[in-house]
């Protein structure tokens, strides 16, 4: 009876497990660096050696920008390929997803991926203003990007 019980307690723990979102930061660290978040986005820094892969995790829907070309393989929860050749400079939308990614490159894959938090996450902020507000060096950088594509 008893090694029924502990049956259960694992199966229970494993499907727990499984339903969890796996933070990339947390289940990822060698791959995925924090670099800033708040109540509206998560900002993390990519980084996978030639022919590195991950194991799965999850990300909330969010932005890509590719710092190094890459060829990657994603695979999600189903098993799922999708082959991406990414470009320096380009930068992709994805929904919230769960994946395992390997680098099929023999290069270093280097990215940021820009996690947009939910409205309901930001209404349950609080009662700050309805923007998040910038620091002296975020309104400098964006000036200054803003002045170099008024230039192009």
């Amino acid at each position: 009876m008893l090694s029924k019980l502990l049956g259960v307690v694992v199966v229970v723990c494993l499907a727990f497990e499984v339903a969890l979102p796996q933070e990339p930061t947390k289940v990822e660290p060698k791959h995925y660096q924090l670099a800033f978040e708040n109540e509206w986005v998560q900002v993390v820094n990519v980084h996978y050696g030639p022919h590195e892969k991950s194991v799965m995790h999850d990300h909330p829907g969010g932005v890509v920008v590719v710092l190094t070309a890459g060829h990657l393989k994603f695979t999600d929860q189903n098993g799922h390929t999708r082959e991406v050749f990414a470009k320096p400079g380009e930068s992709r939308w994805y929904p919230p997803f769960k994946h395992r990614v390997e680098n099929l490159g023999d290069t270093t894959y280097n990215a940021v991926y820009i996690g947009v938090r939910t409205k309901t996450a930001a209404a349950n902020a609080g009662p700050q203003s309805a923007q998040p507000a910038m620091d002296a060096e975020t309104q400098k950088m964006m000036a200054e990007y803003i002045l170099a594509a008024m230039k192009r």
